[in-house]
């Protein structure tokens, strides 16, 4: 019986970074935890982590997203654990520095199989016990997702993508009393950067810069009170304005400046 099931929230993407920023605050708010990603042993370390502060141990799901069956195996091992999803948080993702042309299309493809792909398969996958639950999805976009990203086209695209896609579906599930949020942080100081290719220093601007626990925390406010956006940071709620009213080819040629000294910075680039 589906009432049996004990509600979680299934946080993907949650080994590292913001994605286990998002565990600890959904752990500090009573949440059961169901975390997802590839690295058992990072895993592992976030549970442990949450476990020690007196909180119930995550369950874990070696998984990897970008495959064509994970929502199903997600599916199937919450079932087999008696579990129901109550909030979706789609944190898994990733991007890569330099020209579409240049870079392998076989990782800008996966890029796409992950970014966008996947997290609209899981957004859609469990709304049934979201809506028993009168829970949500947590979909993590990014500033990005209001630029044109010469120098990043696919990374920029699919954060654009899960921007659109997230706004649109915050009205459709809302008459169902489904929340969706999109978070679009700023830059934020994870891994994320060194498996983009931009592992260097000093690569945005300093007054950009967010932490994961403060974007974490920002996320879950705007997502229990069922705000459509969450924009952690004034100067980066500056950059998503400044971006709808400039002329599109201006900032595209501005954004195309930024990337080269970027990639220039980066090592290796």
């Amino acid at each position: 019986m589906t009432q049996d099931r004990r509600p979680v929230a299934v946080i993907t993407g949650a080994s590292s970074g913001i994605g286990a920023a998002l565990a600890h605050v959904f752990a500090a708010h009573g949440h059961q935890l169901v975390l997802v990603a590839r690295r058992e042993q990072a895993l592992n370390g976030v549970a442990d982590a949450i476990a020690a502060t007196g909180k119930a141990r995550p369950t874990v799901l070696r998984l990897d997203v970008g495959r064509i069956d994970a929502a199903r195996d997600i599916a199937d091992a919450l079932t087999r654990r008696e579990l129901e999803a109550e909030f979706v948080v789609n944190n898994a993702g990733f991007g890569l520095l330099g020209s579409a042309d240049k870079l392998d299309c076989a990782a800008q493809l996966a890029m796409i199989d992950v970014n966008v792909r996947a997290l609209t398969e899981l957004s859609l996958a469990f709304i049934e016990s979201l809506e028993r639950r009168k829970g949500g999805i947590l979909n993590v976009a990014s500033v990005a997702g209001f630029l044109p990203g010469p120098g990043m086209a696919v990374y920029y695209a699919s954060k654009a993508y899960v921007l659109s896609f997230s706004t649109a579906l915050h009205e459709e599930l809302k008459p169902r009393g489904v929340r969706v949020t999109a978070l679009c942080p700023g830059p934020v100081p994870t891994e994320f950067q060194a498996r983009a290719g931009m592992a260097g220093k000093d690569l945005f601007p300093q007054f950009l810069v967010r932490s994961a626990e403060s974007v974490a925390e920002e996320a879950y406010r705007g997502l229990k009170a069922g705000r459509p956006l969450v924009v952690p940071g004034l100067a980066n709620k500056a950059v998503a304005a400044f971006a709808g009213i400039v002329p599109r080819a201006l900032l595209s040629r501005i954004m195309h400046s930024m990337m080269k000294d970027r990639a220039s910075q980066a090592p290796g680039v």
